[in-house]
């Protein structure tokens, strides 16, 4: 048996990957099947790696406009690197490797066995967020990582670089064709080839000149289907952005706000219950031995009956405050662990619309530079030839070379 093998960079939406957006193609029934093999946050990710680098770096400065406040904030907003890179990778395609199919077991076996030892062979390339999909078309995994190299002589000592970092893994890169990516991408294709071969299937290698229409070809298409609607995308995914963070500052005024409702019921608590402590031991509060000549009635008349009648009412009140407060306590401790658990998934969703946000820019600026290289009326051209092939009478056309 042959298979061809598909190695590319991805678009790296991580929305789509963890399945918190749905695409069309994507069969909701069989979600449950995907298998997540990491999921972490970003920015968290970030700190882990970079935060003491950043200190270290920032200790030696002297000027304050050259001092990094915040890492990941600087690559987002910067044009050298990104945030993170996505690898895709595929086995066969939708008509001799479907996951519903009788080989849809083994390539998703093949590709479980291929992830597991990936960060192992990876070591400069931090896997924060993998994921298996088998409710599309094809098995294909989705691979993202934030490339980092250390021990840097300029700026800081670790800091993100795709390019150093493959390098610090034995890939260097030579010409325009043999990219330190390039190089690297086909290297874990072997490796995968190699998972293949345990499993009696060869790497079928196509041709240059031969159109393998796999999970790349589906992104060129999904690109051409949304890129006049970029410019739309990126106003309302920066007015995303704005609403969260002030649902985010929202939610943190709550907080400190029932901290302190929280503190001062605390400090209630503890002069209840200093006032209990003075019941019970000032002399106050205690009964006084009868004098020589004192008759029990007259003992239980005025010193008895109006003790425990003045015990009665202040314990009475104390009992009432204290269950008062046990249950504020109780309700503000809920209510304030429900408000943090807002925050937090208010600071992942903005999380997303800014990873979202900044894919958008790049591929307008590649649309802009797609307009300047073959003209505006070209490019419309173009789409709009490929908005007619997309009509419902040429929908089965369309859909026949899609894998994912």
């Amino acid at each position: 048996m042959e298979r061809t093998i598909s190695g590319m960079m991805g678009k790296g939406s991580l929305t789509h990957n963890r399945r918190a957006f749905t695409a069309e193609n994507v069969d909701t029934e069989r979600t449950k099947n995907n298998i997540e093999y990491c999921n972490e946050s970003l920015k968290q990710v970030y700190h882990t790696l970079f935060d003491e680098a950043v200190n270290r770096y920032n200790a030696n400065q002297t000027r304050k406009d050259r001092m990094i406040e915040n890492y990941y904030d600087k690559i987002r907003t910067g044009k050298q690197e990104k945030l993170f890179y996505e690898a895709v990778f595929q086995i066969g395609n939708k008509d001799d490797m479907n996951v519903r199919g009788e080989h849809g077991e083994l390539a998703k076996q093949i590709l479980d066995e291929f992830m597991q030892d990936f960060q192992k062979r990876n070591p400069n390339l931090y896997v924060f967020s993998a994921h298996l999909h088998l409710d599309e078309e094809t098995p294909h995994l989705h691979i993202d990582f934030v490339p980092y190299t250390t021990g840097s002589k300029r700026g800081l000592d670790t800091r993100v670089s795709l390019k150093q970092a493959l390098k610090m893994q034995g890939f260097e890169g030579s010409n325009r064709q043999e990219t330190e990516w390039n190089l690297w991408i086909e290297s874990e294709k072997q490796q995968l080839s190699s998972v293949m071969e345990r499993h009696g299937i060869q790497w079928l290698k196509l041709g240059t000149h031969r159109k393998h229409l796999s999970v790349l070809n589906f992104e060129k298409q999904e690109r051409q289907k949304e890129v006049l609607q970029l410019d739309k995308q990126i106003e309302e995914a920066s007015h995303k952005i704005i609403i969260t963070e002030k649902q985010v500052q929202a939610k943190k005024a709550e907080v400190i706000q029932a901290e302190k409702e929280l503190t001062k019921m605390v400090s209630n608590r503890v002069k209840v219950e200093k006032n209990i402590q003075t019941i019970q031991n000032d002399k106050e509060w205690q009964l006084p031995e009868p004098t020589t000549l004192m008759s029990a009635k007259a003992y239980k008349d005025k010193k008895a009956e109006p003790l425990v009648t003045r015990l009665k009412e202040v314990l009475q009140t104390v009992v009432i405050n204290n269950l008062d407060l046990s249950r504020k306590l109780e309700s503000s401790g809920k209510r304030l662990e429900q408000i943090r658990q807002q925050i937090k998934r208010l600071e992942n969703r903005l999380e997303s619309v800014e990873q979202e946000n900044d894919v958008l820019k790049v591929e307008n600026r590649d649309l802009k530079r797609l307009k300047m290289a073959l003209g505006e009326e070209k490019v419309i051209s173009i789409l709009e030839h490929q908005k007619a092939a997309e009509l419902p009478d040429n929908k089965l056309k369309c859909r026949n070379g899609m894998e994912r």
